[in-house]
């Protein structure tokens, strides 16, 4: 159902890949949005429990496109060093494919805690959960994970070697 990757050789093993979602602050979610165009939106996140989970706004662009059409891409750039002299870039990044959805009951619980600890994680127990429990605005989307793939580039690859 997913293309595999060509470059066989570049592949992240499926632990680096998943220590590259629980290490980046920020990623891509891009989704079906008005009238057919792609819509690409960069947001925090945090991956737990083998999903990707991100607050949004009840109403909006994401909002309304996730509703219409579950289905999304998600992508990570852990780094990106350019090197002049060769033209290129030494990068490590993730895709995601799946399928989003608006978490509920004790899953956007947990899910918000995960946020609220992966940004604030050095502020008083007291202030997150306050934190927590006084956000009525926002919703937590989940997305669950159809196919994940990590690549790297050959520099780094061959560096394992």
């Amino acid at each position: 159902m997913f293309r595999e990757m060509r470059r066989k050789r570049q592949i992240l093993s499926e632990e680096d890949t998943i220590s590259v979602m629980k290490r980046c602050t920020n990623g891509i979610l891009a989704c079906l949005g008005d009238e057919g165009y792609p819509y690409a939106v960069p947001l925090s996140y945090v991956y737990f429990n083998d999903k990707i989970y991100f607050h949004s706004a009840k109403a909006g662009h994401k909002i309304d496109a996730i509703l219409n059409n579950p289905k999304v891409s998600f992508a990570v750039v852990d780094e990106d060093t350019v090197i002049s002299k060769e033209y290129t870039t030494y990068f490590r990044s993730v895709i995601v494919f799946g399928k989003a959805r608006i978490a509920e009951s004790d899953e956007r619980l947990e899910a918000f805690k995960a946020l609220v600890e992966k940004y604030s994680g050095d502020q008083p127990e007291e202030s997150k959960d306050k934190e927590i429990s006084g956000c009525t605005q926002a919703c937590i989307i989940a997305i669950d994970v159809d196919h994940m793939t990590g690549k790297e580039s050959i520099e780094y690859a061959r560096a394992k070697r």
